[in-house]
């Protein structure tokens, strides 16, 4: 079933170029689950035949990418958690989920919503607990954008070089996803000690 809408979205707006990944991007970004790779492995392959422009391309994911997480983000900040728990079970988004994300925002704070981009499942619905925490805007369309930016490019640098090639397009995004993951690791834990670092310089100007 699920094939069958990806397949059925993908011919609906496939033709549209540029708005077409914007479209679906959006869908993957918001809390419908569309798999990213669906979109931006074409294009790249696209691009790399010249029947689309690379940078458009790209340009087109993130906006469709922050656009599914402004959704979000606003859906959450308007009507809140009991909304979400209410009626997320009709779109595939249960209460343990909504659990989970707000539970990750809560640990690592609002450059989750960075991190959060770059790791599968987690990037469709950190931009719920951004809303839910009233998170400033401003700051999180900027790491909404870096974060979708990172992955936007990655998959369609992926179809630009290897994408007719579906069993190296597998291999590579299995590869990809652990190293993702990895500096995704590193990431927090520099934000972390950061963080931590000013807490105790800010500390030690209180107490003087």
């Amino acid at each position: 079933m699920f094939q069958e809408m990806v397949e059925w979205v993908v011919s609906t707006v496939g033709d549209l170029g540029y708005i077409g990944i914007i479209i679906m991007m959006f869908l993957e970004s918001s809390f419908i689950p569309f798999p990213s790779e669906v979109v931006m492995i074409p294009a790249g392959y696209l691009a790399s035949k010249g029947e689309m422009n690379l940078f458009l391309a790209i340009l087109s994911g993130i906006a469709g990418s922050l656009f599914g997480a402004l959704f979000n983000y606003i859906l959450a900040l308007k009507f809140g958690r009991t909304f979400l728990v209410r009626y997320g079970k009709y779109v595939l988004l249960k209460e343990e989920t909504i659990q989970k994300m707000e539970d990750f925002f809560s640990k690592h704070g609002h450059i989750s919503t960075f991190t959060g981009r770059l790791i599968p499942v987690v990037r469709q619905y950190i931009s719920l607990p951004a809303g839910l925490a009233k998170m400033n805007l401003a700051v999180f369309s900027i790491y909404t954008s870096l974060g979708a930016g990172i992955w936007v490019i990655i998959l369609a640098m992926v179809g630009y070089i290897i994408g007719e090639n579906q069993e190296l397009v597998t291999q590579y995004l299995k590869l990809i996803t652990v190293i993702t993951l990895c500096i995704v690791g590193i990431i927090i834990l520099l934000y972390v000690r950061l963080k931590l670092k000013i807490e105790i310089f800010n500390f030690k100007k209180y107490k003087k």
